[in-house]
C-alpha cells in the first residue's frame, strides 16, 4: 500500500496543462481587481489617510474612522463570470453547523488548499497582490499566513458582539457574495463604540452586505463588530472571509468588572413559605426526594414552585404596571433588561423578599442539602446522623408545613431563634449570601462566556423562577446552557417554563450563557398579544 503510484503517459503534460490552467485564472483575476487599487495615486491617499486617521471617500474605496479604522472596496473583483464561477464552487463545499453562545451559521473548512481553481485564483490574489497593497496602506508587515473560509448566514443565523482579537491576527476582511440586499435584511456588519474601558457601548454604523463588496479593518481592542440577525428567509449571506497575519498589538489591561453586590439573607419566618410557595415543597417527605434527586444530579426543575394565585399575581404585574427598566451590557458580555429593585411594585417587592428570605435560605438548604443556613445539617451532621431522613426532619422542625399554620404567635421567630453562642466559628466567619436580578427577555437578548467573568469562578447554587413563557418554543433561544469550562460539551440547557424553579449547583469548571433570541419569538405574539418575551427571577447563592 506504501507503493508509489505511477504516473500514466502524458501525466506530466496533464500537470503542465492544469499549471497553465491555474495560471490563467490566476492572471484573469488578479488583472480584473479594481484597477485603481494599483495606481499610485490612489494607494499613495489611501496609506496617507490610514496612516493620519482620515476619513477618505473616492470612486473605488471609502476609508472612514467612525467608530473605529475600516475600508469598504465596491467592485473588488470586476469579472462577472469569475464571481459567478466563485459563487458556485463555494456552494458546493461542505457546510458545518456552528453553534454557541457567540454565533449560530454554517462554515466551511479551510480553504487555503482547495483545488477548486475559482477559490485557488481568489486564494492567490489574497495573499499575493491585494496583502502586499494592503501592507504598503496599513504600514503592517503582514505574513504570509492568512486564515480564510466561507460562511453561510441563513434566517435568524447572528455573530454577537467580539473584537477578533487573537494571538497573530491584524487585518479582519470579508469578500460579500450576495444577492440584492435590503437593510431589512438584516445580516449588517454593525461596528460598535467603545468607552474608556475599551468596552463595546452601542452600535454607530452598520455596513450591509452587498455583491463583491469587500471590507477590512485592523484588529484591535476597540474593533468591536457583529453580525446582526439575518431577517430574510429567502436569502443566504454568503461570504468569504479571514484574517491577515501580523505582530499583535498590544493591548491594554483586561478590564475586570466590578462585581455585582450580594447580600444575606433578610429575616423573614416561615409564614412567608407559607404563603407563597406551592404546599408540595414544603412536605419533609417531599423535601428528602427532591434533595436525593438533586444530589444524585446537581441539578432539578420543580414545576408549579408558587401558588396559582401569587404566580398569577406576579404576572399580571409584570404585564400591566410600567416597570423602570435597563439594559444591561456591555454587549461583548450580554445584553438584556433588568428591573430596578428599589423601584418595583408591591407583589413582585414580596416575591424578591420570598427568594432573598432566610425562610427561602433555609428551604433551599433542605432541597439541595447545601448548607446556606446555620441550622441546615453540615457533612459533619451526617456522619453522625446516619437515618437521612431523620435528618431532614430534625431541620424540618425549625421550617414548619402547611400543617403548622395555626401556631401560636411565639412560633414565628423559631427561624431567628438561635443565638449567637450556638453558632461555631466557622459558620460566623462564613454568612451564605446570594445576589439577584428580575430579567426581561426578548428578542436579540442574550448572554456570552466571557474570560473576564468572576462569576463563573466558584461554586454556586443557580436559581431561575419563570414567568410569562406560554408559547415558548426551544427554537427561539432564550434557554440557559452550561458547559464544562474550556470545552463544548454540554452539561445541562434549562429551558424557559411558566411557573418552573430552576435549581443549578455549578463549580468552577462549569460555564453558563443564555443563548440569542431569535426572530422566530416574534411569531408567538400571534398566539399571545399580550407577550414580549418572558421573564425570570435569577438569584445565585453562595454557601
Amino acid at each position: 500500500m506504501n507503493e508509489k503510484r505511477r504516473l500514466r503517459p502524458g501525466g506530466s503534460q496533464s500537470s503542465a496543462k492544469r499549471g497553465r490552467m491555474q495560471e490563467e485564472l490566476q492572471t484573469m483575476c488578479g488583472s480584473e481587481l479594481n484597477p485603481s487599487l494599483q495606481e499610485e495615486t490612489f494607494r499613495d491617499e489611501a496609506a496617507t489617510a490610514w496612516a493620519e486617521g482620515c476619513s477618505l471617500r473616492t470612486d473605488c474605496f471609502v476609508i472612514d474612522t467612525h467608530p473605529f479604522r475600516h475600508c469598504t472596496i465596491p467592485n473588488f473583483i470586476q469579472s462577472k463570470g469569475f464571481l459567478e464561477g466563485l459563487q458556485k464552487e463555494l456552494l458546493n463545499l461542505a457546510f458545518h453547523e456552528k453553534s454557541n453562545d457567540l454565533y449560530k451559521f454554517k462554515q466551511s473548512g479551510d480553504l487555503k488548499k482547495r483545488k477548486e481553481p475559482h477559490i485557488s485564483a481568489l486564494r492567490n490574489v489574497l495573499f499575493e497582490d491585494f496583502r502586499t497593497w494592503l501592507s504598503y496602506v496599513t504600514k503592517v508587515e503582514l505574513e504570509q499566513t492568512v486564515d480564510l473560509s466561507c460562511a453561510q448566514y441563513k434566517y435568524t443565523d447572528t455573530l454577537l458582539c467580539h473584537d477578533d482579537e487573537l494571538e497573530g491576527r491584524r487585518i479582519a476582511f470579508i469578500l460579500y457574495l450576495v444577492p440584492p440586499w435590503e437593510d431589512t435584511d438584516g445580516g449588517t456588519l454593525d461596528l460598535y463604540s467603545t468607552d474608556e474601558n475599551f468596552q463595546p457601548v452601542k452600535i454607530e454604523k452598520s455596513l450591509t452586505p452587498a455583491t463583491n463588496l469587500f471590507a477590512f479593518f485592523e484588529v484591535s481592542p476597540v474593533s468591536y463588530h457583529q453580525v446582526s440577525e439575518v431577517l430574510s428567509k429567502e436569502k443566504c449571506r454568503l461570504s468569504v472571509s479571514g484574517w491577515f497575519h501580523g505582530t499583535s498589538l498590544q493591548r491594554p489591561p483586561r478590564y475586570i468588572e466590578p462585581s455585582l453586590p450580594r447580600n444575606p439573607h433578610i429575616p423573614h419566618d416561615h409564614e412567608i413559605l407559607l404563603e407563597w410557595i406551592n404546599p408540595t415543597y414544603l412536605d419533609m417527605e417531599s423535601q428528602a426526594r427532591v434533595q436525593e434527586e438533586f444530589e444524585e444530579s446537581s441539578e432539578i426543575l420543580l414545576k408549579d414552585f408558587l401558588k396559582l394565585d401569587k404566580f398569577q399575581e406576579v404576572c399580571q404585574a409584570l404585564e400591566n404596571e410600567d416597570l423602570i427598566l435597563k439594559t444591561r451590557g456591555p454587549p461583548n458580555k450580554r445584553c438584556y433588561e433588568q428591573a430596578e429593585e428599589d423601584k418595583l411594585p408591591e407583589i413582585l417587592k414580596k416575591c424578591w423578599e420570598l427568594l432573598q428570605s432566610e425562610a427561602m435560605f433555609l428551604l433551599l438548604s433542605n432541597l439541595t442539602g447545601l448548607k446556606l443556613h446555620f441550622l441546615a445539617s453540615s457533612d459533619s451532621d451526617d456522619e453522625i446522623e446516619d437515618n437521612e431522613e431523620a435528618a431532614v426532619v430534625r431541620r424540618m422542625e425549625d421550617l414548619p408545613g402547611p400543617s403548622s399554620s395555626n401556631a401560636d404567635a411565639n412560633h414565628a421567630g423559631r427561624l431567628t431563634a438561635k443565638t449567637e453562642e450556638q453558632k461555631t466559628a466557622a459558620e460566623k466567619a462564613r454568612v451564605p449570601v446570594c445576589r439577584g436580578e428580575l430579567r426581561h427577555w426578548r428578542n436579540g437578548h442574550y448572554t456570552l462566556i466571557h474570560d473576564t467573568d468572576t462569576d463563573n469562578c466558584e461554586f454556586a447554587l443557580d436559581l431561575l423562577l419563570f414567568f410569562g413563557c406560554e408559547g415558548w418554543k426551544a427554537e427561539y433561544g432564550g434557554f440557559t446552557s452550561y458547559i464544562a469550562k474550556d470545552e463544548n460539551e454540554e452539561l445541562l440547557t434549562v429551558y424557559p417554563e411558566n411557573n418552573s424553579l430552576a435549581l443549578v449547583y455549578r463549580d468552577k469548571e462549569t460555564m453558563k450563557f443564555v443563548k440569542h433570541i431569535n426572530h422566530l419569538s416574534l411569531d408567538r405574539m400571534g398566539k399571545h398579544q399580550h407577550r414580549n418575551g418572558f421573564w425570570d427571577f435569577s438569584f445565585v447563592y453562595y454557601e
